[in-house]
């Protein structure tokens, strides 16, 4: 008969890369961690903050590779970030890092790319269609990691150039509208930062019309995250703004929002209605008064101006549909107001 020993040394080893859960016993089976690059050793010593390692989950499993990389880089505020040693170097490999297959790398690049955008954005500028396309494609990475350092570096962008990325801006947006609206809590609050830095750095005249063929985006979160932002850019244009663009229209816009699918649009679009309602009565329901006598010479006007009310003139500019949807947010919220004083 074969010996105890001799059968258990025909019991097979679990193959390499294979996650296996920790014994009853509690001891820790060896794993095999995805490897960050060749020099491995000289990364480790380089920037500690990126290495990968074995650990335990609070389930009692062993974490993949993946995943502790995922939670193990370093995501650095805006204004903790330091200057690029040499801006040529960074320059001539920026490109190559953001492509790079090593997901290590282009974390890297992509943390270039924000020192770049902060302390050396001149330098930059020839190149930002290329990086901007590459920083897109790490927003569609499916590594966590990869994907928080490129929201994060979309905001810096956001922040250095502002109105000059307007034209380049189309695929960020869209992308940044999808993250903000995720499970991974840590990826969807990075994205809304961002957002709101886009809202603030740029201008809500250029803005708005790249945000407003979202609102009637096929993906319903990604209407209600256009909704948000551009709820949040119209009153940015001020009045003079706002007339240019025309009141009428965004009150028609708002009022499609009302009957959206998700509760964050219809919010939205509440409050650009009621933001909307108080720059009409304090600056938009005087006309011109009539002239009575025109005579040249002898012009005289009436002393009191006319007034439209706001009920009237969203009933005079919308359907009928529409008109009573967009009325009934507003008066209710205004008897509300009394009630409530």
């Amino acid at each position: 008969m074969m010996s105890e020993e001799a059968a258990r040394d025909l019991i097979p080893l679990p193959e390499a890369g294979m996650n296996n859960e920790i014994p009853s016993n509690g001891s820790v089976p060896a794993i095999r961690v995805e490897s960050i690059d060749k020099n491995s050793k000289d990364k480790e010593r380089e920037n500690p903050a990126l290495l990968v390692g074995p650990c335990l989950n609070g389930d009692g499993k062993v974490n993949t590779g993946a995943e502790v990389g995922n939670s193990e880089v370093e995501y650095i505020e805006s204004e903790n970030l330091n200057d690029v040693e040499d801006v040529d170097t960074s320059l001539k490999t920026l490109l190559t890092g953001l492509d790079s297959k090593d997901w290590v790398l282009v974390c890297e690049a992509l943390n270039d790319v924000r020192r770049l955008s902060l302390f050396h954005k001149e330098a930059m500028v020839d190149m930002l269609r290329n990086v901007i396309s590459l920083v897109v494609k790490s927003l569609k990475n499916p590594r966590s990691a990869v994907c928080k350092t490129a929201i994060m570096a979309s905001a810096d962008i956001f922040k250095a150039y502002c109105d000059t990325i307007v034209d380049l801006m189309d695929p960020l947006l869209v992308q940044l509208l999808l993250k903000s609206s995720q499970d991974k809590r840590f990826v969807c609050e990075a994205a809304e930062k961002a957002l709101k830095a886009m809202t603030m750095w740029v201008s809500p005249s250029l803005l708005l019309p790249k945000l407003q063929p979202n609102l009637k985006h096929r993906n319903p979160r990604i209407r209600a995250k256009a909704s948000s932002c551009f709820s949040r850019s119209v009153p940015r244009l001020g009045v003079e703004g706002i007339k240019a663009y025309g009141i009428e229209n965004l009150i028609r816009i708002a009022a499609s929002q009302l009957s959206d699918q998700l509760p964050e649009s219809r919010e939205a679009a509440r409050s650009l209605l009621l933001e909307l309602q108080n720059i009409y009565e304090k600056a938009f329901n005087v006309i011109p008064p009539p002239v009575v006598n025109e005579d040249p010479e002898t012009i005289t006007v009436s002393e009191d101006p006319e007034t439209i009310s706001w009920e009237h003139f969203c009933q005079s500019k919308l359907s009928p549909l529409s008109a009573q949807a967009v009325l009934r947010v507003t008066n209710l919220t205004r008897e509300g107001i009394v009630l409530g004083s």
